[in-house]
């Protein structure tokens, strides 16, 4: 009798670690990836797929396979190619694979196998920084009708993008920083979102590798870029240039999510994209002197010897990388429905950064996804949209000065 009880009891105290003790999240993970992939199949066979941009991204890389490296003259039915050469190559695989781009049934199974992907390489930079309860990665997988749809519904190519980033964020966590830096840069060579991480990347290679290894990674992540595209900048290297990466290029007011409340001459001036520049530029700066300086010791800079020996700890790599592309998100020109995946799975971390009871966080998370699930976008939810992602702002910021303070004085 007295060992039942004590089985019973190892068993509930087992329980409530898996559940409440960020340190135990590995069993809710596992169960959260068996759910997923069920609820993944059950919505590719019930719900009904949405042709969107797929058909265009098979005529895309189509263009390419015939022989025409000239990016002006890539097309598809939504418009011109905009993406760089790693999409190109990523896409074209799938063109074979399923048939042309026809199987549609075949492409969602292969989005399973992605977002399944994106799951297991989250999860595992979830875990290095066990901040996060298990109950609360409930949220994270799955109540988002939004993000089921954007992988096996849709098919866009910004998973794919979010894949490569993940995977390279696991690889800085492992201190692998030739490979993190490679996958960053295929990353981005698949969609530019991925630059909004540049920022907090470069602030980590500095801290970890000084000035000269940072270049030198640096180095390797242009030299894949220009492997990548070299095809196309042989051919026309302005038209793959201003195709590829094009920073200027002018979104549609119809599928704006986060300004719906503007006027479209608003939306559309240069003055309003230019002064949302300068206060991306002004709220990184603004990190860099509150947070990322005291963190960080940037004097050493110049010197030739080695890395330095303590490695960065995941929760401060995180939280710079996290931040610098939220920083990002809050002041781009137009998000589309789709870039929700751009930060979706990072939300749930700086909520957790931000000294609130757990309540009005899931409040913000639960603001947040019914905004991007609100079609087509209105005042309101767009309004709405930035009053959460001023209250993480806010929230991260304080957030940032209490932890800086902490660990300065820790140092001294």
């Amino acid at each position: 009798m007295d060992n039942l009880v004590s089985y019973w009891d190892s068993l509930v105290t087992f329980g409530k670690a898996a559940i409440f003790n960020p340190d135990y999240s590995v069993p809710m993970m596992a169960a959260l990836l068996i759910c997923e992939i069920i609820l993944n199949v059950m919505i590719v066979h019930l719900v009904s797929y949405t042709e969107i941009d797929w058909v265009a991204y098979m005529q895309e890389v189509e263009g390419v396979i015939n022989g025409t490296y000239d990016y002006q003259l890539l097309k598809g039915d939504t418009g011109p190619l905009v993406y760089p050469a790693g999409f190109v190559y990523i896409f074209m695989g799938l063109y074979y694979i399923t048939s042309m781009g026809r199987n549609i049934r075949l492409a969602q199974y292969i989005y399973i196998l992605f977002y399944t992907l994106t799951l297991l390489l989250v999860f595992n930079i979830y875990r290095r920084v066990s901040k996060l309860p298990p109950w609360a990665l409930v949220f994270m997988c799955c109540v988002s009708y939004r993000i089921h749809s954007i992988y096996v519904l849709r098919l866009f190519n910004d998973p794919v993008a979010m894949i490569l980033l993940y995977a390279a964020i696991n690889f800085l966590l492992y201190d692998q920083w030739l490979l993190g830096c490679v996958f960053y840069s295929l990353g981005v060579s698949v969609k530019m979102n991925i630059l909004l991480f540049a920022p907090g990347l470069l602030i980590l290679l500095l801290q970890r590798h000084r000035l000269y290894k940072t270049l030198a990674l640096l180095s390797v992540c242009a030299v894949i870029q220009i492997s990548l595209g070299a095809p196309f900048l042989l051919e026309n290297p302005v038209s793959y240039l201003l195709g590829a990466f094009n920073l200027g290029r002018q979104f549609l007011f119809k599928w704006t999510v986060n300004w719906r409340f503007l006027s479209e001459d608003i939306f559309s001036s240069r003055y309003f994209h230019i002064c949302l520049l300068i206060g991306h530029i002004s709220t990184l700066t603004l990190f860099y002197f509150i947070s990322w300086i005291k963190l960080y010791n940037f004097s050493d800079l110049f010197k030739t010897s080695k890395e330095k020996e303590e490695p960065i700890s995941a929760n401060d790599m995180v939280r710079t990388l996290f931040v610098s592309n939220f920083i990002g998100m809050c002041f781009s020109r137009s998000l589309h429905y789709q870039f929700y995946v751009w930060y979706f799975h990072t939300l749930h971390y700086l909520v957790w950064l931000v000294d609130m009871p757990v309540i009005y966080r899931l409040l913000v998370l639960g603001t947040i996804e019914m905004c991007w699930n609100t079609y087509p976008s209105t005042n309101i939810s767009s309004s709405s949209l930035h009053v959460c992602h001023a209250v993480i702002l806010l929230g991260v910021i304080l957030s940032e000065i209490k932890h800086a303070r902490s660990k300065f004085s820790k140092s001294k």
